[in-house]
């Protein structure tokens, strides 16, 4: 009975690092699609192409967020979006490469996981004590998640 339960153990704490590695490629992806998104945005009218998704969206461009959206593509530069679009690669690589060792179990993920994880932590606790909204709560919420249980899975594995 103790070998079942022992297995049956197992298999939930390696569907849990196959439910993180999917949300970590979820994440490379959608960056990598926002990289190439600012790649293809190269020798346009960045500011432009800002005020029709505001428009788009329906949202008032004089209001305090969408403003800053509107002057901040102002002044993206080719030179800049190649750079965004370069890192957003390589987080994307990191974010894949992290996915594909949580999926087969490896070791290192589960520490680059931590790690990653916990540089974000106290940045996203200072966005919260700033200031409560339900999509800072869930951010926290999911990545203090990912931290416990990569330490959780850590220690396990020490035993």
């Amino acid at each position: 009975m103790n070998i079942m339960t022992d297995t049956s153990s197992i298999k939930k704490e390696k569907g849990g690092l196959k439910v993180i590695a999917l949300f970590e490629a979820f994440k490379g992806l959608l960056v990598l699609l926002t990289g190439l998104a600012a790649f293809t945005l190269m020798h346009k009218d960045i500011q432009v192409v800002a005020e029709q998704l505001v428009g788009h969206l329906h949202l008032n461009p004089a209001k305090h967020v969408p403003k800053i959206f509107i002057e901040a593509a102002g002044n993206l530069t080719d030179g800049r979006l190649r750079a965004l679009a370069f890192f957003a690669l390589l987080y994307a690589a990191m974010r894949f490469v992290e996915g594909f060792g949580l999926w087969f179990a490896k070791r290192w993920s589960e520490w680059f996981a931590l790690l990653s994880g916990g540089i974000y932590l106290p940045i996203e606790i200072y966005e919260l004590a700033k200031g409560f909204t339900w999509l800072k709560i869930c951010f926290t919420s999911i990545n203090l998640t990912v931290v416990l249980y990569m330490l959780f899975m850590l220690k396990r594995s020490d035993k």
